[in-house]
């Protein structure tokens, strides 16, 4: 019908023709058609292509359209009228599905029509094709399918539906177990409101359908070859789904409930609905599956691409690219969903090379309120779902009462996402029984609605009613399984009240194998990181040698040559050069290098040229890659315009890749602006409030270069600020040999810690900002403090510490006026500090009277107030040497920015 819509306006001529186009060639028309025609019976008239269709076929045709044309309503607008919301009328939205609409009346009721065989029916009456067709779109559940753009997928899903009318037809034991799980979910949170009164839970309670629906797609999953699911959600329903579906013990549940601290020292946790948890399981069919629930916190969304991250990293790693092994679900609230920028960053990120995860598992927890906003208030669209269109995904909206088609529907889910690889959203329309959490009053803002709750029956008592009406179980099970499963409650409880600390989930195993947490002593120096002169050498060669069949662009070859003279002609590396060698010599030793941002590939600045675009064909070559046959693998992707998104999915990937190196960078520093949630929520604090270390690297490019506000900082303060018990390495290098040491610190040290590298723009090509080979070569490491080999130690009374690009300006300076009573140090690593080495700083420099901190940022931000805090021991207090304090970065004149620079370089060497 899609491909003939226009049958659908009566053109009589188009009809006909048609026709004659089908008798001609029954292949060149819709397979619907074909069917269509031959369930018409010409054997009483001569319909040769000579004679015209007779008046009475063409009005017979007529109505056969009319009813080809309600069977597309329905499949295309069904959804709208579905008997989707178990406690409150729906929303009319459009032109109602009754007869009138269609050119037809009840007097047509009883008429065959051969357009049945359209639903796969033998001819039938108008009346049995309503029928089916009400059931199939207008039940328990609404389908959108009927705006996705690849034919295949749209049509197995129609014929899944429309075969089995999307009603389930399960065994009495499937039935049983269903009921089984439901009664876990509404009793667990029962007893947990009895038991903890007045304590935050976010319970479940309204749409406890969501624990079968989660126990039946595992099922499904693991007989359709899956072999680990990944899960995130926000909190609500969390400890339902930690208890029941993922195999945490009552007991340790109760413990945290109980308020018990955590056995491990030095742990100050999190608030009990964020944890995560990881588990084996065997399903009933025998099947094993490993699921693991991302810890999140309150920033409802963000573990989205966290999670999408940690599957591809698993799909790229363990399963050797074969994305039906591991699926993403993703939990959401109907408010967040609709609301929350970071699901359209993580929707589009979904097909892309870089970022797919073999298509995740979408489930709404719609309980039609966000905290008190009602759902008219939250959103422009429809649906919460509607973003799902962005990706032409298709959406089931299901009435969280129906277990049984809630069921159904997420079975289809999983069975769609193994076939074609692609998102899928499972819309379970239910309630809150509470407030947004259980203290809170949710009559202040819905008194209707909670009238509505407070009479309504919990989908448990829901089901087994209509599990009684219609024989299949007795009256007394439900109060046996209730009674039953309440004392096991009640045993786990009371052991829990013995226990004297809470359980802390280890994750150093599996992939972390070999790793351990980071102790004090670790950071008092580097680790050697050097490499072997011939390997050096060597990956030179490999990466500066250009095939003779590829046709490269002219300067692309004098820019390879120049990195070859570099090493063997001029030994003077560049930023780039330096940081090329970093990734090579790590292939090189079978590692693997994963880099993501926009356009990190060439590089915004122009200086990385990782990936070489050919100059005729546009094909890809990349000299990283073609080290070794036993090389280490090599992922660069220049991202979507997205950093929120892209840094979570980042963040994920590292923690699945413990052992290789994972880099996201920005295009400028400021750009991690709009990644901020998770920078805070998950880089800098997931040790601490989860056990849970990443080695993930930050490029942020950061430097005072006359560029305006938004181009010259990388807002160092914030990560200043958050810099506490170690938490990750924070630098700005003044070489690119110690960003060459940086960079395999990484995968060199027994542990794993964030990096955030203030990365240089005009130092990429600056004249002075080179590294000689040897400062590569073995035996050498990353110096956290590189002090001044240029003065006399026991003539300098002024000693200025300063970290990034301005230590040039300041070089300038001192070398032009010949300047030895000032010494310049560079805090290459900012932050953990290496206080021994300040130590031998003073004993040095023993005579000097004055100690500064210069930046080139505003007083109020940059480093100073951080260094201020920390830097007490000098022998007198520490100053500062910066732009006045200011609202904004920078000045965004480029007169005005040469003037305050000159003025900083001239106050650290005024007399």
């Amino acid at each position: 019908m899609d491909n003939f819509s226009f049958v659908g306006n009566a053109d009589v001529n188009a009809i006909e023709n048609l026709y004659h186009q089908y008798k001609s060639d029954p292949d060149s028309i819709d397979h619907d058609w074909q069917r269509f025609f031959q369930g018409f019976e010409f054997a009483k008239e001569d319909y040769s292509e000579e004679n015209e269709l007779s008046s009475e076929t063409i009005v017979a045709f007529q109505k056969e359209i009319n009813v080809i044309n309600l069977i597309g309503a329905y499949r295309q607008r069904g959804h709208l009228f579905a008997k989707t919301n178990p406690i409150r009328e729906r929303r009319k939205h459009g032109e109602p599905l009754v007869l009138e609409n269609f050119n037809l009346s009840e007097n047509d009721l009883d008429t065959v029509f051969k357009a049945s065989t359209r639903l796969g029916l033998e001819p039938s009456s108008l009346r049995t094709i309503i029928a089916h067709l009400e059931q199939t779109y207008c039940g328990s559940i609404g389908a959108e399918f009927r705006y996705i753009q690849i034919p295949e997928a749209a049509r197995w899903l129609l014929l899944q539906m429309e075969k089995s009318k999307n009603t389930p037809n399960f065994t009495l034991d499937e039935k049983k177990h269903l009921l089984k799980k439901l009664n876990q979910a509404v009793i667990f949170e029962n007893f947990l409101h009895t038991k903890f009164v007045g304590q935050k839970r976010f319970s479940l309670e309204g749409a406890e359908a969501i624990i079968p629906a989660m126990d039946a797609i595992i099922e499904k999953g693991a007989e359709l070859g899956i072999k680990e699911f990944v899960i995130g959600m926000a909190h609500r329903g969390r400890l339902n789904i930690l208890a029941n579906i993922m195999g945490k013990t009552y007991e340790d549940i109760f413990t945290e409930f109980e308020g018990k601290l955590f056995e491990k020292d030095g742990f100050e946790g999190d608030v009990k609905y964020h944890l995560g948890y990881s588990s084996d399981i065997v399903t009933r069919k025998g099947n094993k599956v490993h699921l693991s629930l991302t810890p999140n916190p309150s920033h409802l969304e963000a573990v989205n691409p966290v999670v999408t991250g940690i599957v591809r990293a698993k799909i790229d790693q363990r399963y050797q690219g074969d994305e039906s092994k591991i699926a993403p679900i993703l939990i959401h609230g109907d408010a967040s969903i609709g609301g929350q920028g970071i699901i359209y960053e993580v929707l589009q990120m979904s097909l892309l090379d870089g970022y797919r995860a073999g298509g995740t598992i979408h489930v709404i927890l719609n309980n039609q309120v966000g905290f008190t906003t009602n759902y008219l208030d939250g959103r422009s669209s429809t649906y919460c779902t509607d973003i799902a269109k962005l990706t032409y995904s298709p959406v089931f909206h299901v009435n969280g009462d129906d277990a049984e088609a809630v069921v159904y529907a997420i079975q289809m889910c999983m069975e769609f996402r193994q076939k074609y690889n692609r998102d899928v959203f499972l819309d379970v329309v239910c309630y809150r029984k509470h407030g947004h959490n259980e203290a809170d009053e949710p009559r202040f803002t819905q008194p209707l609605l909670y009238q509505k709750i407070a009479k309504h029956p919990n989908p448990r008592e829901v089901y087994f009613k209509k599990l009684l009406e219609n024989g299949d179980v007795s009256a007394d099970l439900a109060k046996t399984m209730e009674r039953e499963f309440k004392q096991e409650l009640q045993d786990r409880l009371d052991e829990a009240k013995q226990k004297e600390t809470a359980k802390v989930t280890s994750y150093l195993e599996g992939d972390w194998t070999g790793l351990r947490m980071a102790a004090l002593k670790d950071f008092e120096s580097s680790p050697k990181t050097g490499v072997a002169m011939e390997t050096l050498q060597l990956i030179t060669e490999k990466i500066t040698d250009t095939p003779n069949n590829l046709n490269f662009f002219p300067k692309i070859k004098k820019l390879l040559e120049a990195r070859k003279q570099m090493v063997f002609t001029k030994n003077s590396l560049d930023w780039g050069m330096a940081e090329t060698l970093a990734y090579g010599t790590l292939l090189y030793e079978g590692e693997n290098v994963r880099i993501s941002g926009q356009d990190v590939q060439r590089g915004t600045f122009s200086h990385r040229h990782a990936v070489i675009t050919l100059q005729e064909t546009e094909e890809k070559y990349v000299p990283l890659q073609n080290l070794k046959e036993d090389q280490g693998k090599l992922d660069i992707y220049n991202s979507l315009l997205s950093e929120y998104g892209v840094l979570g999915f980042e963040f994920g990937y590292s923690m699945a890749a413990p052992k290789g190196l994972v880099i996201w960078e920005a295009q400028f520093g400021d750009f991690a602006n709009g990644a901020q949630i998770i920078i805070d929520q998950f880089i800098c604090s997931s040790e601490t409030k989860w056990q849970r270390m990443i080695g993930l690297v930050l490029l942020l490019p950061h430097g005072y270069e006359g560029q305006g506000p938004e181009h010259s900082s990388a807002r160092l303060e914030r990560f200043m600020t958050l810099c506490a018990d170690n938490n990750m390495q924070v630098i700005n290098c003044t070489t690119p040999a110690n960003m060459f040491h940086a960079l395999r610190r990484q995968l060199a040290r027994s542990f794993r810690k964030p990096l955030i590298a203030m990365s240089p723009k005009s130092l990429l090509r600056h004249p002075q900002c080179v590294s000689k080979l040897e400062d590569l070569a073995e035996g050498t490491r990353f110096q956290e403090i590189m002090d001044d080999d240029y003065v006399t130690a026991k003539s300098v009374k002024r000693v200025l510490f300063c970290s990034g690009k301005v230590y040039y300006d300041l070089l300038e300076r001192q070398q032009s006026e010949k300047r030895k009573d000032v010494a310049i140090v560079r805090f290459e690593q900012l932050y953990p500090i290496a206080y021994g080495q300040i130590e031998q700083l003073k004993k040095r420099y023993k005579s000097a009277k004055q100690w500064f901190w210069v930046q080139e940022e505003s007083e109020n931000l940059g480093a100073w107030s951080f260094m201020l805090r920390k830097l007490t021991m000098l022998p007198t207090p520490l100053k500062v040497i910066a732009r006045k304090e200011s609202a904004s970065p920078s000045t965004g004149f480029a007169k005005m920015h040469i003037a305050q620079q000159k003025a900083i370089v001239d106050t650290a060497f005024e007399v």
